[in-house]
């Protein structure tokens, strides 16, 4: 009489487990068969018809039964496979962190793994998985900038209201100057985009002068005034308050949303304001022009008319960024503020918790 292969005796919890790795699509497929085999078995089924059942060799459903009656669901998972003897130490490991955080080379600004790999004496692959274990990225860097203005809680707090519960009988308009523009000509023609070649222009060009584009985004319907002027004084900042006073129906009150320029903030810009009480000016914090929704007009702009324009002339090109506000009018569309005051400082919060702890106290 042949010999009956050991019972599998399986626990709810043990059931369970198996059931979910034969069934997740992202386990792998290798592991997915143990553990059908397994389930297979706990039915009773012998060694023989678990492996017609699932196609896989008797040996195989064996093996499987074995392991999972001696070690669970522990055993279904494949053992460590010995490697090659680590050749770098802890103590090489240290010294390339260390390197990299707090020091330079020669000349340079920063490692790179070429150099790194020369100085600490091991293989430039290793340096780069060592970097990548501990999440450091030498070659990359970023920008930031930390408003130092005293009342920054204060106007973030009045801004951000704004847009996230603007007030009644009142429009709120996101107003600011993209200064020197300008009218860029290619030096020679440019080549369209044809079927299987991107567009190409020239790198150097022909500069036909500059302009200033003065925006006002209002913020609940996404409507822009725009015009162009030669220059951006106060003069320029007055004649543009005047057309934004022309259009703006009288029976509304303007809140109006700027940066600190000096041009926004001189006694004959006051005295305008002072003249006209339906006027309520609310300040963006000292270095924090992304609190101004109109900076993102100002990069939109940018990307889709003056960037790759062509302007022969700042008549040009100005007739370009009229003629672009204008079809963005005929079907305007709002920008969106989802984050509240406190979202955005709880990530200034963070941030200065994170690159500088021992100055947060200092900076707030």
């Amino acid at each position: 009489m042949a010999r009956r292969a050991p019972e599998v005796e399986l626990s709810e919890a043990q059931r369970r487990a198996l059931v979910a790795l034969a069934r997740r699509r992202i386990t792998a497929q290798a592991l997915a068969m143990r553990a059908r085999i397994v389930l297979a078995c706990a039915t009773g089924a012998e060694n023989k018809q678990v492996a017609a059942e699932l196609g896989v060799d008797q040996a195989t459903a064996g093996k499987w039964r074995r392991r999972f009656i001696a070690r669970g669901v522990d055993g279904l998972y494949d053992e460590p496979k010995p490697g090659v003897p680590r050749k770098i130490t802890d103590e090489q490991v240290e010294a390339v962190i260390v390197r990299t955080l707090e020091s330079a080379p020669k000349g340079a600004t920063h490692w790179s793994s070429r150099l790194m790999a020369r100085q600490s004496g091991i293989s430039t692959s290793s340096v780069q998985r060592i970097w990548r274990a501990f999440g450091l990225q030498p070659h990359r860097t970023e920008t930031f900038k930390l408003s130092t203005d005293p009342l920054f809680i204060d106007k973030v707090r009045d801004v951000v209201g704004l847009y996230l519960d603007p007030p009644e009988r009142a429009v709120v308009l996101c107003v600011d100057e993209k200064s020197q523009v300008q009218a860029l000509d290619r030096a020679q023609p440019v080549l369209p985009l044809r079927p299987g070649q991107v567009e190409r222009r020239t790198h150097d060009y022909v500069r036909h002068g500059t302009t200033s584009l003065f925006a006002a985004l209002n913020a609940a319907t996404g409507d822009v005034i725009g015009k162009c002027y030669k220059r951006h004084r106060a003069v320029e900042f007055k004649r543009f308050l005047a057309e934004i006073e022309r259009r703006v129906p009288g029976d509304l009150d303007i809140h109006i949303v700027m940066d600190n320029y000096a041009t926004h903030k001189t006694p004959a810009i006051r005295a305008w304001f002072a003249r006209r009480p339906r006027w309520h000016v609310h300040f963006t914090p000292t270095g924090s022009s992304w609190l101004n929704m109109v900076e993102r007009f100002f990069a939109e702009i940018t990307e889709r008319q003056i960037k790759r324009g062509v302007h022969r002339s700042e008549r040009e090109l100005e007739q370009a960024i009229l003629a672009y506000i204008d079809a963005r009018n005929e079907d305007p569309k709002p920008f969106k503020w989802v984050r509240t005051a406190d979202d955005i400082l709880e990530a200034v919060n963070r941030f200065c918790l994170r690159t500088s702890p021992e100055n947060y106290e200092a900076y707030l």
